[in-house]
């Protein structure tokens, strides 16, 4: 008989994270081509990929205005003054930077993993700078985060981070300069585990009322969680990221022992977020486990889609470059399709 159990890592409080153990350079190398873009009209002052509502006097044409006393001369158009005899003023939309905020979840239950870490790892090491043999939820969740925010840093945006459970963990500020990739990456190896760690519930709506209430301006907030939480709370935090205009991105991470339970033997199952201990036969309840699960995957893509925002299920098993870019690559074929792109 054996006994499911998962390893709880212990703090690295001061060891430089890799990046490469979590991200193969080659899936950098591959998502590199790719742009994160926002459904929303963001708002900002520099220069980038997404139109602002802020009009000004570069980049690209959006419409004419009259003149009227006090206005730069420059910015007149003389061809149609001279069709109409009218002094009109050339207008354009600005271009504005994107702002990614990655919220990562680093409850209990993101600490459970059945791959080894040396079949996951892009560094091949056969444990995880804490000892760990198993390749975690939370350790995925890493990789994708750090993907996403490489792609927005590259193309000139600004990415932070905020790693939550029953509250806010850890949080790099938005930021594109040249080292935030690697706090970002720091901070998800350091600061997600604690002695308690078993024990920490998951609180979304905590994570995205502390988000909003920071965030003046309208962001891209991609959430990375197993979402192994109430639907209805789900749908609250979902609904407050909404009312104050930010984009979500849903991406939900499983490991896929949880998705096909497929185990044979008797064995004590161990709640993480302090739900106890129980002695279980699976076989006896793999059928019922299989359709409550997969409902409540189901349950939390409806909650996801129905508020307009995009989701995506992501196994710890797979390879993490193929499915990001696909899923990035779809993403933004639908917007170029929508009146948003």
């Amino acid at each position: 008989m054996h006994e499911i159990r998962l390893q709880v890592a212990t703090e690295r409080p001061s060891a430089e994270a890799d990046a490469s153990l979590y991200l193969h350079p080659q899936t950098l190398a591959r998502l590199a081509s790719f742009e994160l873009r926002a459904k929303m009209i963001v708002e900002g002052l520099s220069s980038g990929l997404h139109r602002s509502p802020f009009q000004g006097f570069s980049v690209e044409f959006a419409q004419h205005r009259p003149y009227v006393p006090g206005d730069d001369p420059r910015h007149l158009d003389w061809r149609v003054f001279g069709r109409t005899d009218k002094l009109q003023i050339k207008q354009h939309q600005q271009e504005t930077n994107l702002d990614l905020i990655c919220l990562v979840d680093a409850s209990g239950s993101m600490n459970f993993g059945s791959r080894l870490f040396a079949e996951a790892s892009g560094a091949g090491r056969t444990t995880s700078p804490d000892g760990r043999l198993n390749w975690t939820k939370f350790d995925h969740a890493t990789a994708i985060a750090a993907a996403l925010s490489s792609i927005a840093l590259r193309q000139g945006d600004r990415a932070g981070l905020i790693v939550f459970a029953d509250i806010v963990r850890a949080a790099i500020r938005r930021s594109s300069n040249r080292g935030t990739w690697r706090q970002i990456v720091s901070a998800l190896a350091t600061h997600y585990v604690a002695p308690d760690n078993k024990a920490r519930p998951t609180d979304l709506v905590r994570a995205i009322d502390q988000v909003v209430a920071k965030v003046t301006n309208h962001c891209l907030i991609a959430i990375v969680s197993d979402f192994f939480m109430d639907i209805e709370n789900l749908r609250d935090a979902l609904a407050r990221a909404k009312h104050h205009r930010h984009d979500v991105i849903a991406l939900q991470v499983v490991d896929r022992a949880e998705l096909d339970f497929d185990i044979d033997e008797i064995a004590p199952f161990e709640g993480l977020e302090g739900e106890g201990r129980l002695k279980i036969d699976p076989r006896a309840i793999r059928d019922a486990y299989l359709e409550v699960f997969r409902n409540h995957l189901t349950s939390v893509e409806k909650a996801v889609r129905s508020m307009g925002f995009d989701y995506q299920l992501v196994n710890t098993h797979d390879w993490l470059g193929p499915p990001i870019a696909q899923f990035v690559a779809r993403r933004n074929a639908q917007l170029k399709r929508s009146k948003f792109g």
